[in-house]
């Protein structure tokens, strides 16, 4: 694939501060592209722009909410404000929740939970499809989804719900804009050592090893894995594909992996 497969092409990529969106953003701009990261923490986007201009200066930060529908037409006004037209979205925003028996999990954690995963990539969908038919020019989604929309860990019944729906969705959405040229997919990862993984145990130590061992290719991805898949899957060389769920798991979500 051409070093510059992506020259000036607009990107808008949320949750892109850190981990998974911030790899992404890295690849993209590598690859020629202008672009937008978005968050909800205006001090980590700030920082997570100051990096990433080390590599280019076509990069900018907004911050808002995926949950919040005026967020996001803000957020797609303004990129187009910034660069002129949007031709890349990769909805990769998303909060893990509570891991716990559904018994322990209250309502709001639940809300909260598709709020986010799910309404939030809805609502990012909506708005960007509505951008990519104004343009009358083709676009591409990718939306960040997990092995866990095939899988379960226990504890998982709300994280693997909003991404079950989300894989659900992106069949429907698929067909609903292919006639405008406008392609969307999910990808599924596994275990990858980003901030948010890190957050349930350090992937180093003894009590992550049998989750390393889960998987038949016996390791952790990493978030450069993931990205490059994205940009992969938004360039030319991806041309036919589209309503697909690309797994990134080294095999985790195989059955009789346990």
């Amino acid at each position: 694939m051409s070093e510059l497969i992506h020259q000036n092409k607009v990107v808008l990529i949320t949750g892109g501060s850190t981990g998974i969106g911030y790899a992404t953003a890295e690849q993209f701009l590598r690859k020629g592209a202008q672009v937008v990261i978005a968050g909800r923490t205006q001090a980590a986007g700030e920082q997570a722009v100051e990096a990433l201009k080390k590599l280019s200066n076509k990069v900018e930060f907004v911050a808002a909410d995926v949950a919040n529908a005026s967020d996001i037409k803000r957020l797609i006004a303004t990129v187009v404000t910034l660069f002129g037209r949007l031709d890349i979205a990769f909805n990769n925003a998303g909060i893990e929740g509570a891991f716990a028996p559904i018994t322990e999990i209250d309502d709001d954690t639940m809300s909260q939970v598709i709020d986010i995963n799910l309404k939030g990539v809805w609502l990012c969908c909506k708005y960007q499809i509505a951008q990519f038919q104004a343009q009358a020019s083709p676009g591409v989604i990718v939306n960040t989804s997990s092995w866990l929309a095939k899988g379960a860990l226990l504890g998982s019944s709300a994280y693997s719900a909003s991404k079950a729906a989300l894989d659900g969705m992106v069949r429907a959405l698929a067909i609903e804009v292919a006639e405008h040229n406008i392609r969307i997919n999910n990808v599924n990862p596994g275990y990858i050592v980003t901030p948010m993984f890190s957050r349930f145990f350090d992937p180093d130590s003894e009590e992550a090893m049998p989750f390393k061992a889960h998987a038949p290719m016996q390791r952790f991805g990493s978030a450069d894995e993931v990205a490059k898949a994205v940009a992969w899957l938004c360039s030319s060389d991806a041309s036919f594909i589209t309503g697909d769920t690309l797994m990134l798991d080294g095999g985790l979500a195989i059955g009789g992996q346990r």
